[in-house]
């Protein structure tokens, strides 16, 4: 019996859920689980929880089982969380996690210290895709369930550029590809393809980004009020940290995106040797080596001067 077919056996009512803002990599773990166990458990009370659907990967999602309003207050024999660090990570699938009998988490990143009931924590894989992959019986992987799980190995993979990708990364896409999905479409629809709000916001974020440190940090912001002026939602900034990331001679990009009074989203890249991770969990944040991000308050130019004095301790000269 497959791991994720045991821990759900005995459960009569289960919610799978992924952290806020979720991406690709949690968006494709979360509906690839819940494809195996309706399939294997049709009998079962499933509920699938995401705060937000995002547009890139909406097609996933066809018969709109995601919900994305309010759980109330049902309790659930079973919550099985994916992505997510911690478990303030849920936002409003929190309340459901810390209320069920039994819960479980399924997560690649290090700084995970395992606050579920039952943790499949593995730091080494590429995504939490590929953790889930070897949950489940290869046999049992049908087209659904391994259109899910490649994007979301693309996706936390950067298409199979970052060092997270390893000859396994690479031996799992190959076997999802000969389910038979389409995996030549995913890449254009699910990173290069936007709308003409994002590629708005993406140039007007670039064109007001400013180097530090010798030009070995970039920095950009998006205001509330310039999500405001081009009608834009969260979503949209998907991708804009990775485009300040390429900048030549630049080892750490970070995207701050005001969400409240000064209260912003900190988003943060590497290249080569910095652990922005480290900096992250330090503000009480988390994610990889090379990709992390936290909720930070304060002023725009304190945020930026706590990140950065940080960020400069790991610089080399």
């Amino acid at each position: 019996m497959s791991e994720l077919k045991s821990i759900a056996k005995e459960a009569e009512s289960i919610l799978i859920a992924g952290h806020k803002r979720p991406d690709g990599d949690c968006t494709g773990a979360c509906i690839a689980a819940y494809h195996y166990l309706h399939r294997i458990y049709p009998e079962k009370c499933i509920t699938v929880y995401l705060e937000t659907l995002p547009k890139a990967f909406a097609f996933l999602d066809e018969e709109e089982n995601i919900i994305s309003h309010s759980l109330g207050d049902v309790r659930y024999d079973l919550v099985i969380v994916f992505d997510a660090s911690t478990a303030d990570c849920l936002g409003e699938a929190e309340k459901a996690f810390l209320q069920a009998k039994e819960t479980v988490c399924v997560d690649h990143h290090i700084s995970n210290l395992g606050y579920a009931g039952k943790n499949y924590i593995n730091a080494e894989a590429s995504s939490t895709c590929e953790v889930l992959y070897g949950m489940l019986p290869e046999t049992e992987i049908d087209v659904r369930i391994a259109e899910a799980l490649y994007i979301g190995i693309i996706y936390d993979t950067g298409i199979f550029r970052h060092p997270n990708t390893s000859k396994k990364t690479m031996e799992i896409a190959g076997s999802l590809m000969e389910k038979g999905i389409p995996f030549w479409k995913y890449i254009d629809k699910c990173f290069y393809e936007r709308s003409y709000t994002q590629t708005q916001l993406l140039g007007r974020t670039l064109l007001a980004s400013m180097r530090v440190m010798d030009g070995k940090c970039i920095v950009a912001v998006i205001t509330r009020r310039m999500m405001e002026f081009y009608g834009a939602k969260t979503e949209d900034v998907e991708g804009i940290v990775e485009q300040l990331r390429i900048t030549k001679g630049v080892e750490v990009a970070i995207l701050l995106q005001e969400t409240g009074e000064q209260q912003y989203k900190v988003s943060m890249r590497s290249n080569d040797y910095v652990d922005v991770s480290k900096v992250a969990v330090f503000f009480n944040g988390g994610g990889h080596v090379k990709a992390a991000g936290c909720n930070m308050h304060g002023s725009m130019y304190d945020v930026i001067n706590n990140l950065t004095e940080h960020i400069e301790t790991q610089m080399k000269a």
